[in-house]
């Protein structure tokens, strides 16, 4: 699998092009990983496809961003390993990106196979466990699942977010963690320095 949608190519830069290879990509991301968990657990190369489509689907195309998006999601779910918070457990709160609850809304609203489930749903403030797990369901399918990282940084980050990413990767990076609403950790850096470096651009 190429990281194409069956064969996107990505703009590495402005006068130049390559066809990046999503399963390795992920695999120099995640190096010794491996699944025990298959119910929710995913593999590089399960992965890839679903990623690869979302980056298109939301229409994604800054490398920067790529590389952001991808490390972000394969921080906030151990590596593909959960589709829900499993510590502590917070009801409605999962997908790849981790996002909680009030997302996950919002996400399924903008997605138009989802919508008309939602769609007596207007806030999820007040809602029962069972309401919002029931959302959460609904785009843990991992065709929504991967493209949740896409979607919060085109919908939910502004032109602000984005311009940085465009000028910089570090710059971006840290404009982005702000939009999410986290710190620049440690172990969010290490893995954004993997990626950079498995989407050739470090």
């Amino acid at each position: 699998m190429r990281f194409s949608a069956a064969a996107l190519t990505l703009a590495l830069a402005a006068t130049a092009t390559a066809e990046l290879d999503a399963v390795k990509i992920l695999e120099e991301m995640m190096p010794n990983f491996k699944c025990k968990d298959t119910k929710e657990c995913r593999t590089p190369a399960q992965s890839a496809p679903f990623i690869v489509n979302s980056m298109k689907r939301w229409q994604v195309c800054n490398p920067n961003a790529m590389a952001a998006i991808v490390s972000l999601m394969a921080f906030e779910s151990g590596n593909f390993t959960y589709k829900h918070n499993a510590f502590p457990g917070r009801p409605g709160q999962g997908t790849a990106n981790m996002q909680m609850a009030n997302f996950n809304l919002l996400y399924a609203q903008d997605i138009p196979e989802l919508k008309d489930k939602v769609s007596n749903i207007t806030d999820v403030k007040g809602a029962s466990n069972e309401t919002l797990n029931y959302i959460l369901s609904l785009v843990q399918p991992d065709e929504y699942n991967f493209g949740s990282g896409p979607w919060f940084y085109q919908k939910q980050c502004d032109k602000g977010v984005h311009d940085a990413m465009e000028k910089n990767a570090d710059e971006g990076f840290a404009a982005y963690m702000k939009c999410v609403g986290v710190q620049v950790t440690d172990d969010r850096k290490a893995y954004f320095t993997r990626a950079k470096k498995a989407f050739g651009l470090a």
